[in-house]
């Protein structure tokens, strides 16, 4: 990862008097979307905002527990001295986690039978991740249903849309996909299960399995371990 994305300011602004949050990557952007910040998405930069609405005890707090978050996995944070901090917030990812999990899941999966059993995952009709989805957006529109701004029923008519007609095409052509594989019974040509030991044209005694190293989840929740690579070809 670039020097440069590990790093980030996190300043009040002499012009606007707002306190903005600049650089960092993706994971960065996350921590400090789940601490408050709001994301503005111009046409050269993005950057970070706090909610409009808030008293200066509310700015500092909220700034303060970003700093100590991201801190606390790593990034070096320039801050305005009403944010420096030495207290570490652990920052948990659990949900975002594990969907992300079965993306890794799939690029080992050496089966069709195995691809089909990480989509239902998605597919499910009680309760995978695109019905929950889909319950989201319709909780959320009604949330916005009775809040009494102008624009605030268009926003709940749309939320639903969202939740009927998009999701809905997204949920049945995954659906079609996940049922496909499981209909197939094959293995994958170019994918072997990993034993963890050298292949059969590997002339090396010494060799053993040349998989990538599996990626570590930066989650505390424990996902499943590979297998050690302590086999070796005699």
């Amino acid at each position: 990862m670039p020097l440069a994305d590990r790093l980030l300011t996190c300043r009040r602004d002499v012009h606007s008097g707002e306190v903005l949050a600049r650089g960092g990557d993706p994971e960065a952007h996350s921590i400090l979307e789940r601490t408050g910040f709001v994301l503005v998405a111009r046409l050269h930069e993005r950057y970070h905002r706090l909610p409009t609405g808030l008293d200066e005890a509310a700015e500092q707090s909220i700034a303060t527990r970003a700093v100590a978050r991201l801190r606390a996995v790593g990034y070096h944070v320039d801050c305005d001295e009403a944010f420096d901090t030495d207290r570490r917030e652990p920052y948990y990812r659990p949900l975002g986690a594990q969907v992300a999990h079965l993306a890794d899941r799939l690029r080992q999966a050496t089966t069709t039978d195995d691809a089909a059993g990480i989509l239902t995952e998605l597919t499910a009709t009680h309760d995978g991740v695109l019905t929950a989805l889909g319950d989201v957006l319709v909780a959320a529109a009604d949330f916005y249903e009775h809040l009494g701004q102008p624009a605030d029923r268009h926003t709940a008519k749309r939320l639903r849309h969202l939740a009927e007609e998009p999701l809905q095409t997204l949920w049945s052509d995954l659906v079609h996909t996940r049922n496909d594989l499981a209909d197939r019974h094959q293995p994958h040509p170019t994918r072997r299960p990993c034993t963890a030991e050298a292949g059969p044209g590997e002339r090396e005694a010494s060799a053993v399995c040349a998989c990538p190293p599996p990626r570590i989840p930066t989650s505390p929740d424990a996902l499943p371990a590979p297998p050690a690579l302590t086999g070796r070809r005699r």
